[in-house]
């Protein structure tokens, strides 16, 4: 067998893609036809335990007030209370973020923004 030619088995794929740059690292962009696995959100999953751990400390009274515990945190009282509203998720939408299954529109900066919060509505808003 030589290098030119082709094993009659075999079959040539070619697959659209773009290579992008994100914060030093490179992703690869597929077509919108094509179907991604889901990647889990880090950024959304952390912010998540930490808001619940957060309402945890503020309800057992370790700490009085957002200030107090943002302080300790070193983090700023508005940041805290942004992140802290999602605490107030529907426990659906919460479990779909942690199994991987919002949908693109539930981000970090989405949920940080004013939401319902009656659990219908959130539903029908995040998917």
């Amino acid at each position: 067998m030589t290098r030119g030619a082709p094993i009659p088995e075999t079959i040539t794929l070619h697959v659209a893609f773009r290579v992008v740059k994100r914060g030093g690292r490179k992703e690869m962009h597929m077509p919108e036809a094509a179907t991604q696995p889901r990647r889990t959100d880090s950024t959304l999953v952390k912010a998540l335990a930490r808001a619940f751990r957060w309402k945890r400390m503020l309800e057992s009274g370790e700490f009085a007030n957002v200030a107090e515990l943002a302080e300790r945190e070193g983090i700023a009282p508005s940041y805290m209370t942004r992140v802290l509203r999602v605490t107030l998720l529907a426990p659906d939408i919460v479990e779909a973020i942690l199994d991987r299954k919002q949908g693109p529109e539930v981000t970090l900066a989405r949920l940080q923004e004013p939401f319902p919060l009656i659990w219908a509505e959130q539903r029908g808003r995040f998917g």
